[in-house]
């Protein structure tokens, strides 16, 4: 796994000095006003990369890109890397080379914004790290545990309650129809009938207006072309001058007055 990892690179600052730093005297820590500020030792390129969970400080050369120093670090902050009291430009690093020596050097910025990016890749590095080892942590925890089983066991229901929906048993519930006027109303019984609203009887006063003709008696004896002879003269009798009156039988009595040679000559001819 360790040979599948590649290298990334964090940061990369042109310029950096590099100091000899004096053994420490005391556990106060280093201060920068101690050194040869104005003298530094090494003056070159600053790259801070990463492979897995390491991170790296390499000093190199600006124009050949040559190695100059390496300091691997596992763990900020830590011993690796240390601030000054005094200076927030100035770090203190552990450099190591392959056959396992190491040394302390003092670092500087000229920029103090060089030295605010320097230590944030750094942080942000090992915060990456914590989170990662804490989800390892996570899923091993998860594989050792018991498994939940939620699976129905044979024979086992459950009970499903939805909202307030009441039936009867054996049958479903039945709806209610909604009436004019927005009211609810049942529907009607089963079997039920739909009375009819009675025809309501004849008023008396259609009866009074409605006059039936008497029946009009035919005689064998009587020809056709005579009773159409008499239909028209009660016709021409009406038309004459005060014959209208207000009995409502009166025009056949002015029909048979007014042609007595007829009604003489037709015996069979009933008269009204």
């Amino acid at each position: 796994a360790a040979e599948l990892e590649y290298e990334s690179v964090l940061c990369v600052k042109s310029d950096v000095n590099v100091y000899r730093i004096p053994p420490r005297t005391s556990n106060r820590g280093y201060r920068a006003s101690d050194w040869k500020l104005d003298h530094p030792d090494w003056t070159g390129r600053l790259r801070v990369t990463s492979k897995g969970k390491t991170a790296y400080i390499k000093l190199e050369d600006k124009v050949s890109g040559e190695l100059f120093a390496q300091a691997p670090i596992e763990q900020y902050p830590g011993i690796a890397v240390e601030t000054v009291t005094d200076s927030s430009r100035y770090f203190v690093i552990r450099i190591q080379d392959g056959t396992g020596r190491s040394a302390f050097i003092g670092i500087g910025f000229t920029d103090r914004g060089d030295a605010f990016d320097f230590n944030v890749s750094l942080q942000d590095h090992f915060k990456w790290v914590k989170q990662e080892t804490e989800i390892s942590k996570e899923s091993q925890e998860t594989d050792t545990r018991p498994k939940l089983d939620l699976g129905f066991k044979e024979g086992q229901t459950i009970k499903l309650n939805i909202g307030n929906m009441t039936t009867k048993k054996g049958g479903a519930a039945k709806p209610r129809v909604s009436g004019a006027g927005g009211l609810s109303l049942l529907p009607p019984p089963p079997g039920g009938k739909i009375a009819v609203p009675p025809i309501p009887p004849p008023s008396s006063t259609a009866i009074a207006n409605h006059v039936t003709p008497p029946p009009v008696l035919k005689s064998n004896n009587v020809s056709s072309a005579d009773i159409l002879l008499d239909l028209d003269a009660p016709s021409a009798a009406s038309k004459a001058p005060g014959s209208a009156t207000t009995d409502l039988w009166g025009d056949f009595s002015t029909a048979s007055s007014a042609v007595p040679n007829q009604a003489s000559q037709q015996s069979n001819w009933v008269q009204f």
